[in-house]
């Protein structure tokens, strides 16, 4: 049985919680890429990053009682069939995100990866709303949703410029395209399981199981293949990932019914990009693009948000 629908949350305020979810994603792929570099190892560091978010929610759902209600909620669905196996599936792409951190961040900068996030987000998240995949049904692809959807796809072009495709593999490049491409779905999967259960925590509990699993399994084959990984570091910053992680996911699958999943896309853009610049500038990568044109790629996909999240943008007729 679905739960009820939350009570709306005004525009703005949804907005601001995307664009929050975008500055803690950043953090987050910052963290876990230098734990990844520090390592030598971006296989046990995205392992650590999900176990520890695991653990830490394991904890709130014994303890609060939100949490053990929705548990009971899921294994009642389970045990009746009424919540399918996909909705139980949002972990791969989390798993997958934060491997693709710890490979590659380090190396190509904040920057860089979330400007490939914004290409597969993007196009996912439009798919997916006109699909009505996500809980808020279907969402028109409308002419400013549209121009939104465009203008950060002219922000991944621009980070592109100045050689970067000749100083990197191009794998990581395109791991973070097909990373968005799985948030938009994790996002929208996890609004829908939230439908179920009636809290985000459980759905949020759900994803780092299966990706906890996921990861576990992968680091394991790592270590088997190449060995161990280096030291562990002992700055405890380092590993702050994991509950960075619970707290975005947490928030995603709460607000993705109030925005749809193309909007809360682009706050979570906005967040990711501003944030990356700011920790680029002060702590640039190797294949950093540059102040320049990572302040050029902020401006133009703050832009498409704000285009997007215009009044009529969700109402309008949709572009043909």
């Amino acid at each position: 049985m679905t739960s009820p629908a939350p009570a709306r949350l005004p525009a703005g305020v949804a907005l601001t919680g995307a664009v929050i979810v975008g500055v803690l994603t950043a953090l987050q792929a910052r963290i876990n890429g230098q734990l990844g570099l520090r390592l030598g190892d971006g296989f046990v560091a995205a392992a650590i990053s999900f176990g520890s978010g695991l653990v830490l929610l394991i904890v709130l759902s014994a303890i609060l009682p939100a949490g053990r209600r929705g548990f009971g909620r899921l294994r009642a669905g389970i045990r009746d069939r009424t919540i399918p196996w996909w909705m139980l599936a949002g972990g791969v792409a989390g798993a997958f995100t934060v491997a693709t951190q710890g490979l590659a961040v380090a190396v190509i900068g904040v920057s860089l990866f979330t400007v490939g996030v914004v290409a597969g987000q993007t196009i996912s998240g439009l798919v997916l709303d006109r699909a009505g995949y996500g809980p808020a049904g279907v969402v028109a692809i409308t002419v400013p949703r549209l121009i939104g959807g465009l203008l950060a796809l002219i922000a991944v072009g621009v980070s592109l410029q100045g050689g970067v495709l000749e100083q990197v593999p191009w794998w990581m490049l395109v791991m973070p395209v097909i990373a968005g491409v799985g948030i938009a779905w994790q996002q929208a999967t996890n609004g829908r399981l939230r439908q179920r259960v009636a809290t985000p925590l459980t759905a949020t509990l759900v994803n780092f199981i299966g990706g906890t699993t996921m990861l576990v399994i992968a680091a394991a084959v790592h270590v088997a293949l190449v060995g161990a990984p280096a030291a562990f570091p002992v700055e405890p910053w380092l590993y702050l990932g994991g509950v960075i992680g619970v707290t975005y996911i947490f928030m995603s699958a709460a607000l993705v019914v109030h925005t749809g999943v193309l909007l809360l896309g682009l706050g979570t853009v906005a967040g990711q990009l501003v944030t990356a610049f700011a920790l680029d500038a002060v702590w640039p990568a190797a294949a950093s693009p540059g102040w320049t044109t990572e302040l050029l790629m902020v401006v133009i996909a703050g832009a498409g948000v704000v285009i997007a999240a215009a009044p009529g943008a969700r109402r309008g007729r949709p572009a043909r």
